[in-house]
């Protein structure tokens, strides 16, 4: 996949423009927001409701990865030295831990389904 040389985002080949120049390696988002391209002559644009989505999608795809790793930390920091509810925590930590690979791979078809439903 290639990247946008002004959002630095990662688009398959579809969604940039040709040309060369100033429009080399332009994805269509920032054609549009640069005035290379005007927004009727672009049909794979992500509009506002539509990048709402797929960032709300990968947000529930990878948040639970990221709230394990503040659970660890915020365990190690401060909840480590509480005997009752730092066992518990760790405990649950433990559960989660193990939990949310295997679930991620599990939902990899899902996520998939919906990121192609949301791509233009």
């Amino acid at each position: 996949m290639a990247t946008c040389r002004l959002c630095k985002g990662q688009y398959p080949q579809d969604q940039f423009i040709d040309g060369n120049g100033p429009r080399y390696l332009v994805c269509v988002r920032c054609a549009v927001d640069e005035g290379y391209l005007p927004e009727n002559e672009v049909n794979s644009l992500y509009d506002d409701r539509t990048s709402r989505a797929r960032m709300a999608l990968y947000a529930r795809r990878y948040g639970p990865m990221f709230w394990v790793v503040a659970g660890w930390f915020f365990w190690a920091l401060s909840f480590s030295a509480i005997e009752f509810w730092g066992t518990l925590l760790l405990v649950a930590l433990i559960v989660g831990t193990v939990s949310t690979p295997v679930l991620f791979f599990l939902r990899t078809a899902k996520f998939q389904a919906q990121l192609r439903r949301l791509t233009p």
